[in-house]
């Protein structure tokens, strides 16, 4: 399935559910889809769980480096 069909049907059902749910289904929604594109991701071997946790750049002891 390509990505427009994708994003087709995560924008229908986004509107369903802002439509007859409220602004409050619209979240909720939302927040499960990313939720299930993240699982995906994992199951898939893409991402991993490391990556939510390691430091971003520096040398690897978890502190900045100076500028």
């Amino acid at each position: 399935m390509s990505m427009a069909v994708v994003g087709l049907i995560v924008g229908m059902a986004l509107g369903f559910a802002g439509y007859f749910g409220g602004f409050g289904a619209f979240l909720l929604v939302a927040a499960l889809g990313a939720v299930g594109f993240v699982a995906g991701r994992l199951l898939e071997g893409d991402l991993e769980i490391g990556d939510f946790f390691r430091p971003r750049g520096g040398n690897g002891d978890g502190r900045r480096r100076p500028r």
